[in-house]
């Protein structure tokens, strides 16, 4: 049981970062003029991306940003720009009008593998994590959500064949108010950060 308890202190705090079930959403209104096959690349080349950008913040994170000149808030207000964007063109413009060319090759690097899988939540939470339980603890729990996810997008066709259309339309306009709701905070905190530390 004590060994259990780290691995539940870096696992759950991921998992809410990482928020599979909001990814769900979006993934099944960018895929919809796909077929199966190419979304479950886009699904492999999403969650592959959040690992590599996982594990090098877990490795090198810190040192990184110290060379850069970036803070973890610069992070929180870029990825709440980019995710503001995508929440607001979801809610506005219907998935049934996004056509399968306008995703590109890169759809499942950004936005996909990154802000959504691996955002600036994330990445606080993997340099935070890794401070205080150690790297390999992380990695395994980043492995374990990544999993998660992966299974998740794999079979997004079938969990949507559960719920119908209209339920799942709904579900999504209601998480892309959430993601909107989420990037605004995201990009608050980071301003305010830079202003109390003016």
């Amino acid at each position: 049981m004590s060994r259990l308890l780290p691995f539940a202190e870096t696992f759950v705090p991921l998992f809410v970062a990482m928020s599979p079930l909001t990814v769900l959403p979006i993934f099944l209104g960018m895929t919809q003029n796909l077929d199966q096959v190419a979304a479950r690349r886009l699904a492999r080349q999403a969650v592959l991306t959040g690992f590599v950008i996982a594990i090098a913040i877990v490795l090198v994170g810190q040192a990184l940003f110290s060379v850069l000149g970036i803070t973890l808030d610069d992070l929180r207000i870029a990825g709440g720009i980019i995710l503001l964007v995508i929440a607001v063109y979801d809610l506005i413009f219907s998935s049934a009008q996004r056509k399968a060319s306008e995703l590109g090759a890169d759809a499942g690097v950004v936005p996909l593998g990154t802000p959504l899988i691996v955002g600036p939540a994330t990445m606080t939470a993997c340099i935070v994590l890794a401070d205080s339980h150690g790297r390999p603890m992380v990695i395994l729990a980043l492995l374990i959500n990544l999993l998660i996810i992966a299974v998740i997008l794999h079979y997004a066709r079938r969990i949507e064949q559960v719920v119908s259309p209209s339920v799942s339309k709904a579900f999504g306009k209601v998480m892309s108010l959430f993601l909107a709701a989420i990037a605004v905070a995201m990009f608050r905190n980071g301003v305010l950060a830079f202003v109390q530390a003016a």
